[in-house]
């Protein structure tokens, strides 16, 4: 139903009088009304551009200050990238001299440019390192730690241990050796071991089926030449034919409360430092003498 109004207005992008049938009507035509809208977005888009701008402009300070021929202490400060106690160091050290209006203090920044004109060579300081001077043969290795040559090779590139080559032979850093070595050596306390072979053969497993038992379980294991044992006593009590002491084990809820740690953070030093661990059902016990050690505060003997 169209309306009877007649309604006398001026086109608001062409200036003509027209005839309108809407209060609302502003133009006279579809191609005033479309040029109309056109505008509008495009004026939209320019002032959503110019405050993105400004913003971006009142994150930078440095851009507001940059033309300024004096500076107050703060802008110095935003000028060269430092703190307001900096800026203060050059003015006590007379780098920079500074003019006293009323309260403020101000800067020319002539002169704070003047301290770039004269750049000095910078050294990066270099810290010496101590030569290595003791090494082992790989024959040392080999004979000391009962391992073959091309797992030398394979842990030192692993763990990045120095060596060096001299006449045909390889030394290897004693120090960086030793200290690969003692982290592997396996606790004095445990005598009796299982072989491979009399685990496949009392516990009728295969050596994959071993291999994940030991690692599930954080078995302590020693290596001497070919030959990989575990110990008795952790094999016995995580396959449940011997009891564990309880004494000799924290829960890890103590373990926990004792040491301040959260669970993500134990079960982290368990299995980074090698700590022994039984599971006895859904509960998890681990070595409380091997958990106090690693916690024990460092002492010089």
């Amino acid at each position: 139903m169209s309306s009877n109004l007649k309604i006398k207005r001026i086109c608001v992008w062409c200036g003509k009088e027209f005839i309108a049938q809407k209060t609302t009507t502003a133009c006279c035509s579809k191609q005033c009304a479309n040029a109309l809208y056109k505008k509008r977005k495009r004026d939209e888009a320019i002032k959503a551009n110019n405050q993105f701008v400004e913003k971006k402009i009142d994150e930078k300070p440095i851009e507001k200050i940059k033309d300024k021929p004096f500076l107050t202490i703060t802008e110095t400060a935003i000028y060269l990238g430092v703190t307001r106690p900096t800026v203060y160091g050059y003015i006590k050290r007379g780098e920079l001299k500074v003019s006293r209006l009323g309260f403020k203090y101000f800067l020319k920044k002539e002169d704070i440019d003047k301290l770039f004109n004269t750049p000095i060579e910078f050294h990066t300081p270099i810290k010496e390192k101590a030569p290595i001077t003791d090494f082992y043969t790989t024959a040392e290795v080999k004979e000391k730690y009962h391992v073959n040559e091309s797992w030398i090779f394979a842990i030192a590139k692993k763990h990045g241990i120095p060596r060096t080559f001299n006449r045909g032979k390889t030394y290897w850093s004693k120090k960086h050796i030793d200290a690969y070595f003692a982290k592997k050596t396996p606790n004095p306390d445990i005598t009796e071991w299982y072989s491979t072979q009399e685990m496949q053969e009392k516990f009728g497993m295969t050596l994959s089926a071993i291999y994940t038992f030991a690692h599930k379980n954080a078995i302590p294991k020693k290596k001497e030449g070919i030959m990989v044992y575990y110990s008795k006593k952790h094999v016995d009590i995580a396959k449940g034919i011997a009891k564990p002491e309880e004494t000799m084990y924290y829960t890890v809820a103590e373990a926990m409360e004792k040491f301040n740690l959260t669970r993500d953070q134990l079960y982290h030093y368990v299995k980074w430092h090698y700590i022994s661990k039984v599971k006895k059902g859904k509960y998890t016990f681990i070595n409380r003498a091997e958990l106090d050690k690693l916690f024990a505060p460092p002492k010089i003997e």
